[in-house]
């Protein structure tokens, strides 16, 4: 074998070699870019997953204000139930001792 056939030789054994790394490199980019289209579509899912579970949240909050409302306007109309029953009370006794 001359030099340049060994030269040769050397030169097309390199560059199959670097085919071979440059398709392994190719596919390993292919993947990766799968990946990170899968991420990305995770992420969104996620994203909308976060977004529900802020508007429910702040239903409930909501909810929660309008039950305790609800719950103020029922001890006020106690309350007033017994201030209206007191000044009954009053005129009833002031009326028997005009008697």
């Amino acid at each position: 074998m001359t030099p340049n056939e060994k030269t040769l030789a050397t030169f097309e054994t390199r560059l199959r070699q670097m085919i071979l790394r440059f398709q392994e490199l190719r596919k390993e980019n292919e993947d990766l870019y799968a990946l990170v289209e899968k991420n990305e579509q995770n992420i969104k899912q996620l994203q909308a997953k976060l977004e529900q579970g802020q508007r429910d949240y702040d239903s409930l909050k909501m909810a929660k204000m309008i039950e305790i409302t609800d719950g103020d306007l029922d001890g006020a109309k106690e309350r007033l139930s017994k201030l209206i029953r007191d000044v009954n009370k009053c005129i009833a006794i002031l009326s028997d001792e005009e008697q």
